[in-house]
């Protein structure tokens, strides 16, 4: 009878010791979202936090902003924990001029499947073909129906991405398998077109309804030659790396479900370990770079944190985020110094000026 007691009694510790102990982590989840601050979505608002407060090397901030007006920056943010600690504009450009995302909105797509996967409409894990239809590549219909919508994603679809950014059937050739080629290419665009399908709405409504006005964003879509590039201000972008930075969530609302996201910012695949979910990642060993299949040793971005991952788009369109020093750092502008795909030697340049500034 002792042994039984004792037995209930340790199963009875053990639970509430358990109990406790999740109670706790979601507490911490719950206070670490509480520190984050949300700038109201219907006003210009936005709470501030100084250089001096932080701690930061305010001698260092003249220096860093000297650097982007003569590397052609328009606008450049800093956001610590949400709140705004840096925000300059120059070069002719104000907080309501619009400019465009490039390649960075490629994330916004991420953001948007996201969700969508989240109110069931689609499965990224489900072929492509299961939404468009067969056809919609020039492969033939075993080699089209390897690439599942997780492969947009990653850029593994196998097609070949030598013939330009459009993505109408007779440019989309096999070239790999599905999932066994890593290739930067247009094709990605096509998810928008899946999510269009699925939720029967425009890619511009369900963005809008979704992603931009539930967390204050403006901006839209527009269409040059075989692509479709987001435009907004510069607070937009903090915006959406600031919903990032949260994991998801905005004040008390998850507008991206938070496992999506952590997929979504890590490595997605084994062939380019710095690239997930159309994010770019730092701080792996290898990584890859648009138009070609050389494996480079190291890390993305030699100077910038391991943890931080990064939406990077044509000439140096930036949003950098990075979880450990809970900042969100927001570069648009012309290219800094020659036209590039996104990566280029300015993202170094500018990590060792922002680690001049932030370094305790």
């Amino acid at each position: 009878m002792k042994s039984l007691q004792l037995l209930s009694f340790f199963f009875c510790f053990c639970l509430i010791v358990s109990c406790s102990s999740d109670s706790d982590s979601s507490d911490d989840e719950d206070s670490q979202t509480e520190d984050i601050y949300f700038p109201p979505l219907d006003s210009d608002t936005w709470e501030t936090e100084s250089i001096s407060e932080l701690n930061w090397n305010e001698n260092q901030l003249q220096p860093l902003l000297d650097f982007l007006e003569e590397k052609n920056t328009r606008s450049f943010m800093i956001l610590h924990n949400g709140k705004i600690v840096v925000e300059e504009y120059m070069n002719g450009h104000n907080a309501n001029s619009t400019w465009y995302w490039a390649s960075a909105g490629k994330t916004l797509t991420t953001a948007t499947s996201g969700i969508a996967e989240q109110e069931g409409f689609i499965d990224i894990n489900n072929k492509v073909s299961d939404y468009l239809g067969t056809g919609w590549t020039s492969a033939t219909l075993d080699k089209e129906n390897l690439i599942t919508c997780k492969h947009l994603l990653t850029m593994t679809s196998g097609l070949d991405d030598s013939a330009g950014d459009d993505v109408s059937p007779s440019n989309l050739q096999y070239l790999a398998d599905a999932g066994e080629r890593w290739a930067y290419h247009n094709v990605y665009v096509k998810m928008q077109d899946v999510v269009a399908e699925a939720t029967n709405q425009t890619w511009s409504n369900y963005f809008d309804a979704k992603l931009k006005t539930p967390i204050g964003m403006n901006g839209s879509w527009l269409a040059l030659g075989d692509l479709s590039v987001y435009w907004s201000n510069t607070r937009s972008m903090a915006r959406f790396g600031l919903l990032t930075f949260a994991n998801g969530m905005w004040e008390d609302e998850q507008i991206i479900n938070n496992n999506y996201l952590t997929e979504a910012t890590n490595t997605s695949q084994d062939i380019n370990l710095a690239y997930g979910y159309l994010w770019w990642l730092n701080g792996k060993s290898t990584y890859h770079l648009p138009q070609t299949q050389f494996e480079f040793a190291g890390k993305l971005i030699t100077d910038a944190p391991n943890d931080m991952f990064a939406a990077l788009g044509k000439n140096d369109q930036k949003i950098y985020i990075v979880p450990s020093k809970k900042i969100v750092v927001i570069r648009m502008g012309e290219s800094a110094d020659d036209e590039n795909f996104g990566l280029s030697s300015f993202d170094n340049e500018l990590w060792l000026k922002i680690n001049n500034l932030i370094s305790d």
